[in-house]
């Protein structure tokens, strides 16, 4: 059984590929069933362990299980707040096949996960990406989106301001200038992309500052208080997800629901309706589109399929004798 860790991870998904092997799972397959258990820390902790399940019939069986805990960024040595292991099995005998570290797997699947969104819906050529937050995804979700996009020039905004100059730090290179901004507001209205890797509770976007043409991507909020876009950018937008299947636990679609903004209904596609052509996606140059990216076990699936392909064309055949 092949292990890979965090660094073949990050070596082997390449954003290029990973986000068209995404494109052709969701064009070409239907959602596999899926389970998912979250099992809360003892004595009220702030933790939570999380066990993801997705079995493609006949094909692979993906197990994520992945430890929570938001504080560990704040350790004297920090730790990145999400950690664990990603297992694929046969799905025709069960038999263990693939292990990969979870973190890394997790931030590579969710930045091709809003890459491949934005690739359906963003426009053609966007050139500006704000990126709102600055921890371990940030980097990711920006050179993905800039994988599929003309970026030229990415912002990145954070509370505390020395974490989004490091982010920038790192971003830079010929051809795309990385800064730190310190005026979310009037970052929010440069922008073409506005991606939010936030745990905040409280709106962060302001939907009236939007231009004409935005795209926005919405990744944190997983939970129904989380909320990283205020009510405007849905009246405004068109709205999309990844998967329908429990996208209502995000406060950026429950919320509004119990406002009675929206219902479910409102959501004009998936990826599945997006890469298989059943709905265009974005009609003009000035419609602006938001979308929510949920993740789920049938992500973990596609890209731990992916990346065992990748490492067994890397390994090739086996020595004789």
């Amino acid at each position: 059984m092949n292990i890979l860790d965090a660094g073949g991870v990050h070596r082997l998904l390449d954003y290029p590929g990973l986000v068209e092997a995404l494109r052709a799972a969701h064009r070409d397959e239907a959602m596999p069933p899926a389970s998912f258990t979250v099992t809360n820390e003892p004595r009220d902790g702030p933790n939570t362990f999380v066990s993801l399940v997705a079995w493609a019939y006949q094909d692979l069986i993906a197990v994520k299980l992945v430890g929570v805990f938001p504080g560990n960024l704040a350790l004297p040595v920090p730790e990145p707040s999400v950690q664990g292991l990603v297992a694929l099995f046969s799905g025709r005998t069960g038999a263990p096949l693939f292990a990969c570290d979870g973190a890394a797997l997790t931030f590579r699947k969710t930045a091709a996960d809003s890459a491949l969104g934005a690739a359906c819906l963003a426009r053609r050529d966007a050139e500006v990406l704000l990126v709102v937050g600055a921890g371990g995804l940030a980097p990711h979700v920006a050179m993905a989106h800039a994988s599929v996009r003309p970026i030229r020039r990415i912002l990145i905004w954070n509370r505390t301001l020395a974490r989004a100059e490091a982010v920038a730090r790192e971003l830079a290179r010929p051809g795309i200038a990385a800064e730190a901004v310190s005026d979310l507001d009037t970052a929010v209205a440069e922008a073409d992309i506005v991606s939010c890797v936030t745990m905040a509770t409280a709106p962060l976007v302001r939907g009236a500052l939007l231009r004409p043409g935005t795209h926005v991507d919405l990744v944190g909020a997983y939970r129904p208080e989380m909320r990283e876009a205020d009510d405007d950018v849905v009246r405004r937008a068109r709205l999309f997800v990844d998967t329908r299947n429990g996208c209502d636990r995000s406060g950026d679609i429950r919320q509004p629901i119990e406002r009675g903004l929206i219902t479910l209904d409102s959501i004009e596609a998936d990826l599945f309706d997006l890469c298989s052509g059943r709905h265009a996606g974005r009609g003009s140059p000035e419609e602006i589109t938001m979308y929510k990216n949920n993740g789920g076990a049938h992500l973990d699936l596609f890209t731990a399929r992916h990346l065992m392909r990748r490492a067994g064309r890397e390994a090739g055949p086996a020595p004789a004798g």
